[in-house]
């Protein structure tokens, strides 16, 4: 599971030993939990579509996918909760669901052997730009509210899982953009393949503000109608035979090409071909595809383009675009709760996710 490089014969690549995910749990525009979210992906019920933020109304012209009727003390309690930023108190919930989708929940196991892993990239930026506002317009000496202050670090989601839930194990953040969730499960696989951790929750969470959303409005990366999207999605994994498994977790590769010039192209080919070639499968086994590009105007098309060229055939493909939005961070653990919540049928995906940082990889699932 090491990164490739332009350089890289990934049909040189042992084959990987399978993770297992054992129990899910997904917060998304569709609502809680994996049916609303097949409802969306299905056509029967559409996505939460307007901002929700203390700033609605300063949101650009532009379509969202955002998490409504969120009550906090109803969905999480009232102890503990209150100071918690919107993107932490996101990952709770998704987190939440995925323990109590566990037979017994974590009844029985070694806290101290499970862990959390969480893809973000800076976590909240809305609470980090309210922190650093209020420390320029405050009257000396400063008047911030200290309850605040530890929501402006970026392992501040993965901290709160653990304290809930009383998880000593591995506890980690891991940033990458839009390659978050893919960096998050290269690092659960290295911590369970050493020994340091018997399952871990594996996840990303991402926020949709104001400030956020006119950032990606004024870059003019995304097609105009692309929505901006919000989220979580956590998954408890363990090493094979470490539970009854939902999904195995294949071959996942990722790379840094030079920035979004032609060797990201050449980057994103060579990362499918190793991920597919880790797996021990050839591109003929593939049954359909889950592209993490679709909002990005240029990096779609050389993302689809990639795709064409490495399987020979595209297969079916599902784009999760409509029903999440472009969620960034939380892109990649999006796109699997969305495959895993159209159903079974023991097909192999592959899922992809391109950065205009010049990142790319991809991930091999069977469900």
């Amino acid at each position: 599971m090491t990164a490739v490089t332009a350089t890289s014969a990934p049909t040189d690549l042992p084959e990987v030993a399978p993770l297992v995910i054992t129990a899910t749990g997904v917060v998304s525009a569709a609502g809680f939990g994996a049916g609303p979210l097949r409802d969306v992906l299905a056509g029967t019920s559409a996505p939460h579509d307007e901002p929700v933020d203390p700033d609605a109304a300063e949101h650009p012209a532009r379509s969202v996918r955002t998490v409504a009727r969120f009550d906090r003390a109803a969905l999480l309690g009232r102890k503990g909760t209150r100071n918690l930023d919107r993107l932490t108190q996101l990952g709770l919930l998704a987190a939440d669901q995925a323990i109590a989708g566990l037979p017994g929940g974590l009844g029985g196991a070694r806290l101290d052997r499970t862990g959390v892993v969480v893809g973000t990239t800076a976590g909240s930026i809305a609470t980090a730009t309210d922190v650093g506002r209020d420390t320029i317009v405050h009257e000396k000496p400063y008047m911030v509210n200290p309850a605040t202050f530890p929501n402006t670090v970026m392992n501040a989601c993965s901290g709160q899982i653990a304290i809930r839930h009383g998880l000593l194990g591995v506890n980690a953040a891991v940033s990458g953009g839009a390659l978050s969730w893919l960096l998050a499960v290269r690092y659960a696989r290295t911590a369970l393949s050493s020994g340091r951790a018997d399952r871990l929750l594996v996840g990303a969470v991402e926020e949709v503000t104001a400030r956020t959303a006119w950032a990606w409005h004024l870059t003019g990366l995304l097609a105009p109608d692309a929505p901006l999207g919000e989220g979580a999605a956590f998954f408890v994994v363990a090493p094979a035979g470490g539970g009854t498994p939902v999904a195995e977790l294949l071959g996942c590769e990722v790379g840094y090409f030079g920035g979004a010039g032609p060797g990201l192209y050449g980057g994103l080919r060579r990362t499918i071909a190793a991920a597919v070639a880790r797996s021990g499968l050839t591109a003929a086994d593939i049954d359909v595809v889950v592209p993490g590009a679709t909002a990005h105007t240029r990096l779609a098309r050389m993302e689809r383009r990639a795709l064409g060229t490495e399987l020979g055939v595209l297969p079916p493909t599902l784009d999760v675009l409509p029903a999440v939005g472009e969620a960034y961070s939380a892109s990649g653990a999006l796109q699997l709760a969305a495959l895993l919540a159209t159903g079974g049928g023991n097909r192999v995906a592959l899922l992809t996710s391109v950065g205009e940082d010049g990142g790319a990889g991809a991930m091999v699932v069977r469900c």
